[in-house]
C-alpha cells in the first residue's frame, strides 16, 4: 500500500475537529495504522538480531552546539567515554575525534571500534539548534486561498495574561513567505471547490525568484483526502527538483490544522541541513570503518533507521535530549529506588530539562521549541523534553536597558567562548566559570584542552566595565542570571505541571551542569542532587538504555454520559491489531521484549485542550470502566491545574497505543564500598562565591574517588568531562554505582 493510499484510509473515519467533531466522516472502515508506523515500517526493515545490541559494541552519540560525545557499551557494562569539540562545518570529523579518545582506553584503534560495532545510535541537537538560532532553511508555506494566517494565529495562551513586556511571536515561516493555493476539501473528503493547477504553477515558479529552500504544504482537511496536496506535490518535483518539500498529511495526519502546519512547516525546514548532515556523516562513518546499523534516535525516546530520519528529520527534533531522561530511569531507580526525577542536561547551547514520573519518562505531544506559546509547536508526540538557549557557550550582554543578559545566542564551538584560544570575542558562562575559578584551566576535556584564564578575564573585564563592577561580580552574575534561566525552564516543567520539585530526586548531566547545580538545587527546594560519574555524557550514555518506541492513533469522539461502548471498543481493537503486527515485525528482527500502553487525550465539556490519560486496560466492558478513567482524567486535572470539575461530563477525544520494544543494554554493576574513605585533592585552588568572597578550596581528580568517599564543600570535584562545583555548606558522597550524590543546605 503506498503512503498516500494509506492516509487516506487513515483519515476517511477522523472525527471533525472542534464544532464538527461528533461528526464522523467515514465509518465504513476503521484503519489506525498511522504515519509512525509507516516511519518505522519503511525506517526499520534492516533492523535484525545483530542490531539488538547483543555480540558487539554498543556506540552512544550526543552531538551538541558545542561538543560531541561518545559512550561505548557492550554485554558487560559501560566501558569507554570519549569527548571533543562539535564540527559543524562536517560533524563526522570532530565525532571520530571523540570516537579515537574512547577507543584508546579500549586498545583499539577507530576504525577496529567500529567494524566491531554492532549499533551506533546517533543522537544530536542539531535540528533543535537551527530552529532555535534560526538559521533552518528559507521556508516557503503553501494553504488553502482564505487560510493564509494558520502560523500567525497559531494556538494561542499566555503563561501570564497581564504580561504586555513581550511582542506577539513571529511565525515559524514568515507572512510573505505563505502562499494561498485555491482548492478546498470538506471534511469528508469531498473536493468542495477544485484544485486550481494553473494558479498552483503560477506560485511555484513565483518560488524560484524569492530563494526558496524548502517548501511546506498543509491544505484544510487534507486529512481526509490528501489528492490536493499530492498534487502539489507532483508540481514542486516538476518544477523545483532538488528542493525537498513536506505534506502535512504526511508527516502529521491529525484534526488541528495549525499543528499540522507547524509541523509541515518545521519538517521541510529542516530538510535541507539535515539531509546533507546524515548523509554526509553515513558516508564518512562507513568508510571509516562502520559495518554495523546506524539508528540515528528520535524525540520518542527510541531509534530510527537512517533512511526514515532522512525522510522526517522533524523526529530528530529533540533527539538528543530525548535520551538523557532514559538514563534518569534507570540511574535514580538504581540509585535511591526514586521514580519521580528531574533531570538536567546542560551542554554548551542549550539547556535541556525533562522528567520521569512514576517510573517512566514523560511524553507529551504539546512540544514546544522555546516558551510555550510563543515557541514553535512540532505537533508530534515525543519525550517531554523542554529547551531553552542557555548553556556554557551562551553568550553574555548587556541589553539597551543596561541590564546583564545571558543567551540564547552561542558562541559555539567555532571559535566558541573566548578562554577556547580559538578567537572567541564574546563572554560566555563558560569564560565566567573560569574566572570564578569552577574549572580547572589545565584539565578541561580530560586536560586534550587548555583554558585561557586571561583571555576569559579580558571579555568578562568589558563587561564589568559597562556595569560598574569587579570582573568576579560580573562573572558570579553571569553564572547567576544563566541559574535563574535554568530554574524557570524546571519550574515549567515540574511546578507548572503540578510537579513538586521537592519531592523529586534531581539529576544534574551536561559538561556544565556541575558548575551552578546547587544553587538551582538550593532555588527549587531539592535536598539533594545526583551527578553521574558520566554527567558530560548524559544523553550520550543513555543512548545506551534506549529502546525502540512507536506510537498509533485514532480519533473517536464520545463522552462519559453517553459512551460509545461499540465504537471506542473498535478503535482500541484496531490499535491493538496494529501494535500486535508491529511486535511481530520485530520479533523476526530479534527483539523479545515488549511493553504495550493504551492512553486516551480527554478534556472537559467545551474546553479546548486535552489531557492524556493512561488507560488500566485495551477495553471499555461496563461503566465502571469509564467511571475509572473519568476519575483519572479529575485527578490528572487537578495535579496539573489544581482544580477539577467531577461534575462536568468528560469528553474522549483521541486513542493511543504506545509499543516499545527492548533492546539489549549494558547492566549497572554496585561497586564495594570502602567506608571512611579519606579523599585526598590533588592540590589547592582558589575559587569566589557570593557568599565568602575568594577562598581557598581542595580541588579532587575524580578517578580517585571510590564509593563511599564523601567531599564537603567548598570543593572542585574534577572529572575528564565535566566539573562538580560544591558551593559552601553542601557535601558530596560517593555512591556504590559511582556516581555523585550531593546535599543541599537548606
Amino acid at each position: 500500500m503506498m503512503l498516500a493510499d494509506m492516509i487516506m484510509g487513515v483519515n476517511r473515519d477522523h472525527r471533525c475537529d472542534l464544532g464538527s467533531q461528533r461528526r464522523s466522516v467515514d465509518s465504513a472502515s476503521r484503519v489506525v495504522h498511522v504515519i509512525k508506523e509507516w516511519v518505522y515500517d519503511h525506517g526499520m526493515e534492516k533492523l535484525t538480531s545483530r542490531q539488538t545490541g547483543a555480540g558487539g559494541y554498543r556506540i552512544g552519540i550526543d552531538t551538541g552546539g558545542t561538543f560531541t560525545d561518545v559512550v561505548v557499551g557492550d554485554d558487560t557494562g559501560i566501558l569507554s567515554v570519549g569527548k571533543a569539540l562539535t564540527t559543524r562545518e562536517r560533524i563526522s570529523r570532530g565525532l571520530l575525534e571523540g570516537l579515537a579518545v574512547a577507543a584508546k582506553p579500549l586498545g583499539m584503534d577507530v576504525r577496529t571500534l567500529l567494524q566491531r560495532t554492532a549499533v551506533f545510535i546517533y543522537g544530536s541537537t542539531r535540528a533543535t539548534n537551527a530552529i532555535l538560532e534560526g538559521k533552518t532553511a528559507r521556508t516557503a508555506l503553501l494553504v488553502t486561498a482564505g487560510f493564509p494566517d494558520i502560523l500567525v494565529r497559531r494556538e494561542g495562551g499566555k503563561t501570564n495574561p497581564w504580561d504586555y513586556s513581550k511582542d506577539y511571536p513571529e511565525p515559524y515561516v514568515p507572512r510573505q513567505l505563505t502562499f494561498e493555493i485555491r482548492e478546498r476539501m470538506t471534511a469528508e473528503g469531498v473536493a468542495a471547490v477544485a484544485f486550481d493547477e494553473a494558479a498552483a504553477l503560477e506560485v511555484i515558479r513565483k518560488l524560484k525568484s524569492q530563494r526558496i529552500e524548502a517548501v511546506a504544504v498543509c491544505f484544510l482537511w487534507s486529512i481526509a483526502n490528501p489528492a490536493h496536496e499530492l498534487a502539489v506535490g507532483r508540481l514542486l518535483e516538476r518544477e523545483l527538483p532538488g528542493v525537498p518539500y513536506t505534506l502535512s498529511h504526511q508527516v502529521n495526519p491529525i484534526v488541528r490544522e495549525y499543528r499540522r502546519a507547524s509541523s509541515a512547516s518545521i519538517d521541510a525546514s529542516l530538510k535541507p541541513l539535515m539531509q546533507h548532515h546524515l548523509r554526509e556523516m553515513e558516508t564518512d562513518l562507513r568508510a571509516a570503518g562502520l559495518e554495523g546499523e546506524l539508528l540515528p534516535a528520535i524525540s520518542l525516546g527510541g531509534v530510527m533507521h537512517i533512511e526514515g530520519v532522512i525522510n522526517r528529520p522533524i523526529h530528530m527534533v529533540r533527539s538528543g535530549p530525548s535520551l538523557a531522561p532514559i538514563l534518569g530511569q534507570v540511574t535514580g531507580a538504581a540509585e535511591t529506588g526514586a521514580t519521580e526525577v528531574i533531570v538536567c542536561d546542560t551542554g554548551g547551547t542549550s539547556f535541556d530539562v525533562s522528567l520521569v514520573r512514576d517510573g517512566r519518562p514523560v511524553f507529551g505531544r504539546d512540544t514546544w521549541l522555546g516558551p510555550r506559546y510563543t515557541g514553535h509547536l512540532t505537533g508530534l508526540s515525543s519525550v517531554d523534553a523542554r529547551s531553552i538557549g542557555s548553556g556554557g557557550g551562551s553568550i553574555a550582554r548587556i541589553d539597551s536597558g543596561g541590564l546583564l543578559c545571558v543567551g540564547p545566542e552561542s558562541a559555539g564551538a567555532d571559535p566558541g567562548p573566548a578562554c577556547y584560544g580559538r578567537g572567541g570575542t564574546h563572554a560566555t558562562v563558560t569564560d565566567a566559570a573560569l574566572v570564578l575559578g569552577y574549572l580547572d584551566a589545565e584539565y578541561f576535556n580530560g586536560g586534550r584542552m587548555k583554558l585561557y584564564t586571561d583571555a576569559a578575564r579580558r571579555v568578562i573585564g568589558r563587561l564589568a566595565q559597562e556595569l560598574g563592577k569587579s570582573v568576579e561580580d560580573t562573572a558570579a552574575g553571569i553564572l547567576t542570571v544563566a541559574s535563574e534561566h535554568m530554574v524557570a525552564a524546571i519550574k515549567e516543567i515540574t511546578i507548572n505541571e503540578g510537579v513538586d520539585p521537592r519531592d523529586s530526586l534531581l539529576m544534574a548531566g551536561g559538561g556544565a551542569a556541575g558548575l551552578n547545580i546547587v544553587p538551582i538545587a538550593h532555588e527549587l527546594g531539592c535536598a539533594q542532587v545526583l551527578v553521574p560519574r558520566m554527567a558530560g555524557a548524559l544523553s550520550a550514555c543513555g543512548a545506551q538504555y534506549t529502546d525502540v518506541v512507536t506510537e498509533f492513533s485514532t480519533n473517536q469522539v464520545t463522552q462519559s454520559d453517553q459512551f460509545d461502548f461499540d465504537a471506542v471498543n473498535q478503535a482500541l481493537s484496531g490499535l491493538e491489531t496494529s501494535m500486535k503486527d508491529f511486535e511481530a515485525s520485530l520479533r523476526a528482527r530479534g527483539i523479545e521484549k515488549f511493553r504495550f500502553e493504551f492512553f486516551v487525550e480527554a478534556r472537559y465539556q467545551y474546553q479546548v485542550w486535552e489531557l492524556e490519560v493512561p488507560l488500566a486496560k485495551p477495553r471499555f466492558a461496563a461503566a465502571a470502566d469509564v467511571a475509572a478513567v473519568v476519575r483519572a482524567f479529575h485527578a490528572a486535572h487537578e495535579s496539573i491545574f489544581a482544580v477539577s470539575e467531577t461534575d462536568r461530563h468528560v469528553e474522549f477525544i483521541q486513542w493511543k497505543g504506545r509499543v516499545t520494544g527492548e533492546l539489549s543494554r549494558p547492566p549497572l554493576k554496585p561497586m564495594a564500598t570502602a567506608s571512611g574513605a579519606t579523599p585526598v585533592p590533588s592540590r589547592k585552588a582558589h575559587a569566589y562565591f557570593t557568599a565568602t568572597g575568594t577562598v581557598e578550596i581542595p580541588l579532587y581528580r575524580g578517578e580517585t574517588l571510590g564509593p563511599g568517599t564523601e567531599i564537603a564543600g567548598p570543593a572542585l570535584i574534577v572529572e575528564p568531562i565535566t566539573t562538580l562545583v560544591l558551593y559552601p555548606g553542601s557535601r558530596a558522597s560517593v555512591t556504590k554505582f559511582n556516581n555523585y550524590m550531593v546535599d543541599v543546605p537548606s
